[in-house]
Order: structure tokens, then C-alpha cells, then sequence
């Protein structure tokens, strides 16, 4: 066991306002996710067009890299909490929006029943952009220094947990129960998230007051030009943009579910909830043996089996083999999250981490809309299975170009970094 990890590990559970913090996080992402399962199969049963699912990505990505820059400056001058229960509380009305509809299709003849979809999911997109930044610049003042590693593999697991509750949920409340216990489920979450931010004591705002006044394209430039001066940081955000931009089928999903393996919506939740079994069972084996030494080595190898996993995924036509593909996936990315988490927190300064973030969420985040995008386009012009193909041997090409083009990535290791600081 890692003598600089273990004791972090579990130290940092002892401050309950990080444990306040994880529970909102794994409620967050069991919510988004358990909607957009949800969201994915009805409109994939309305339109039966694999280009439609692509639009929701698009739909997303539009106001969520529009706000993503303006949102970090505010984070680093505005109070994060705050932040983040105004955000949440917008999610909380597209969840309502979406519930109404169901109940009440009659009630909005005037729109198209994709309507309220697209309308949902632009809010999302807002508020993803903003709420980005917050949650990962609010996690750097609730926990010490010291154990900023520990918090981001828990935070990481806290995710990949609510990221196989939420899908499988989702899937199997709308197959057994249908569209509007679904809906009232999400809508109960991202209730539970708002009640948490009031027990969450504020940390209050970094930069004071005195320093408002600074011109806010001068604040964004910083956090830009901070990224771009830094090999590490550059080199990671880099490398899981164009992973996740080639190489995700997760949007494709319904369409596999439906017209390929023929599970229905039970099998696309519990498609949707493999990736995040992966990560979790990798999970508990990095809070043992966390992967600080030759930690840009491994992010290397992680992205390549990602990749490796895209490609025999697409071939297959078997439920249980695209599910194993499905759980590697998951491992593999966990050791990518975790090694681009850690170097994000350790170097990035406290007073820029929502810039920071903010460039992050335009690199990573948006990447997962802008992928599902592709997908879907080049599923409508290639065809479904030779699109997946095509983005994961993308994904190996990424993967060779960042070894060769970024040594200071290649040759990181956390631990030592963790040490000097």
C-alpha cells in the first residue's frame, strides 16, 4: 500500500463538509445520468434516427462552452456554494419540465414532443458550464492541500458509483414502471441536491472584493494563458478531449440497445451502468495502490485501452461481450480520471481553479456532447458500427501523438510532484 496515499485516503473523510460534498456529488451525477438514459431511449422511440441523438449532444455543448470561460471568472470571485445551488436549481425546473410533459402531453400541443427535450437539455448545457467549474474549484477549499489526491480518487468513485445507480435506474424504472415514475425519480434527486448545498458550510469567495474590478476578458485571458503555459496541464486536457471526442459510443447506446443487441430499455440502463462497475471496482483498487508513480505512463495506457475497448465493442453482437467491453472501458478511463483530476488540483493555484476548470470543462466536458455529435453524424453517414470503429482507432492515434509530443506528461509522476510542493 502507498505510504503517500493510503492515510490520505481515509483522513479526508473525516471533514464533514467533503462528505456533504460527495453525497451531493453522487446524487448530481446519478441525476443527469438516470435523465439522460431516460431522455436518450424516448427520443431514439420518437424519432428512430441515430442523427437526433447527435443533436442532443450539440444541443448541450452550444451553451455550455458559450458560458464555460465567463463561469470560471465568476467562480474565482463569487461565492462557489452559491454557485452551485442557483445551478442546481435550474436543473431542478428542466426535470420539472420534462415530468410535466409526460404527465401532461396534451398540455403542450403547441410543441413538438421532442420539444421539451431539447429545451431540458440546453439546460443542462448552461448549467454544466457553470457548474463545472464551481464543483471542482469548491472541492479545492474544502479540503486541505495535502489531501487533494485522496479527495479527487473519492470524489472520482463517488461519480462512478452514482454513475451505475443512475443509468440502471433510469433504464429499469422507464422499462418497468414507465416514463413518469422515471421522471419523478430525477426530479427527487436533484431535490436531495438542493437540500444538501444548505448543509454544506460556505467556504466564502478567494479573491476579495477589492479585486472585482479586474476587466473580466483580462481574468479569462489568465486562465487560458495559464493552461497553455503548462505542458502537464495542456498535455492532459488534451489527451481526454480527443479521447472522449473519438472514442465514446456512450450516445449511441439507445441504437445498440435497440437494434443490435435488442435488450430494450432495462439493457440500455444496464449498458450505460458498465463502465461505471469498472470504474468502481478500479477504484478500490487505486485507494490502495494509486497510480502516483509513472502516473503519465498509465494515463497513456489507460486512453489506449479505452480505445482498444471502442473497437471490439463495435464489432460485437453479443449483450455480455459488449458489457465486458463496456466494464474495461470503465477501469481504463477511472486511471485517466484520476491522474487528469490530481494534476488539475495539484497545479493549479486555489486563486485560479475555476479559470482553470472552466478551460478544463471547454476541453473535457464539452468534448462528451461534441462526441456524441460526431457519433451520431457519422453513424448517419458511415453507418453505426464502422463510426465506432473509426473513433477508436482515432483514440489509439491521440494517444501515440501525445506520447511523442508531450515528454513532461509522459514522465510524470504525482507522487514526486506531491512531495517538491
Amino acid at each position: 500500500m502507498s505510504k503517500f496515499f493510503s492515510k490520505e485516503a481515509f483522513a479526508v473523510m473525516h471533514i464533514r463538509n467533503f462528505r456533504l460534498f460527495l453525497a451531493y456529488r453522487f446524487f448530481m451525477t446519478s441525476a443527469t445520468l438516470m435523465q439522460a438514459v431516460i431522455v436518450g431511449w424516448q427520443l431514439y422511440d420518437i424519432t428512430k434516427n441515430p442523427l437526433s441523438l447527435g443533436m442532443i449532444g450539440l444541443t448541450e455543448v452550444i451553451p455550455q462552452v458559450s458560458i464555460a470561460l465567463f463561469a470560471g471568472h465568476f467562480v474565482d470571485i463569487w461565492d462557489r456554494k452559491m454557485i452551485m445551488s442557483r445551478t442546481s436549481l435550474i436543473l431542478l425546473v428542466g426535470s420539472g419540465i420534462l415530468l410535466f410533459s409526460s404527465i401532461n402531453p396534451d398540455k403542450i400541443y403547441f410543441l413538438s414532443r421532442t420539444a421539451p427535450i431539447f429545451i431540458t437539455v440546453f439546460l443542462v448545457g448552461l448549467t454544466r458550464g457553470i457548474l463545472m467549474p464551481a464543483h471542482t474549484a469548491l472541492m479545492g477549499q474544502l479540503v486541505p492541500r495535502e489531501l487533494l489526491t485522496g479527495a479527487a480518487t473519492w470524489g472520482s468513485t463517488a461519480w462512478q458509483i452514482a454513475a451505475v445507480t443512475g443509468p440502471a435506474l433510469g433504464g429499469l424504472m422507464y422499462g418497468f414502471f414507465g416514463i413518469v415514475p422515471a421522471y419523478i425519480l430525477v426530479f427527487s434527486f436533484f431535490l436531495v441536491c438542493v437540500i444538501i448545498l444548505v448543509f454544506i458550510k460556505s467556504p466564502g469567495k478567494v479573491i476579495q472584493e477589492e479585486k472585482r474590478d479586474d476587466h473580466i476578458f483580462t481574468s479569462i485571458g489568465e486562465g487560458i494563458r495559464y493552461v497553455f503555459k503548462n505542458q502537464v496541464l495542456l498535455g492532459a486536457f488534451s489527451l481526454d478531449m480527443f479521447a472522449v471526442l473519438f472514442g465514446g459510443a456512450v450516445a449511441m447506446l439507445p441504437v445498440f440497445a435497440s437494434d443490435i443487441l435488442k435488450v430494450g430499455p432495462e439493457g440500455l440502463g444496464l449498458l450505460r451502468a458498465c463502465p461505471a462497475i469498472g470504474a468502481i471496482l478500479m477504484s478500490v483498487y487505486l485507494t490502495f495502490y494509486p497510480p502516483v508513480k509513472h502516473s503519465g505512463k498509465l494515463m497513456l495506457y489507460s486512453v489506449a485501452g479505452f480505445g482498444l475497448c471502442m473497437i471490439v465493442f463495435a464489432i460485437s453482437k453479443n449483450f455480455y461481450l459488449s458489457a465486458a467491453c463496456l466494464f474495461l472501458s470503465g477501469s481504463f478511463d477511472f486511471v485517466s480520471v484520476v491522474v487528469r483530476g490530481s494534476i488539475l488540483q495539484l497545479f493549479t493555484s486555489n486563486e485560479m481553479k475555476g479559470r482553470v476548470s472552466s478551460v478544463n470543462s471547454i476541453f473535457v466536458g464539452s468534448s462528451n456532447e461534441l462526441g456524441a455529435f460526431e457519433s451520431g453524424t457519422a453513424a448517419s453517414l458511415i453507418g453505426l458500427v464502422p463510426s465506432v470503429i473509426f473513433g477508436g482507432v482515432m483514440t489509439l492515434i491521440v494517444v501515440s501523438i501525445a506520447a511523442v509530443s508531450s515528454p513532461r506528461l509522459r514522465n510524470l509522476s504525482l507522487r514526486e510532484v506531491a512531495e517538491n510542493q
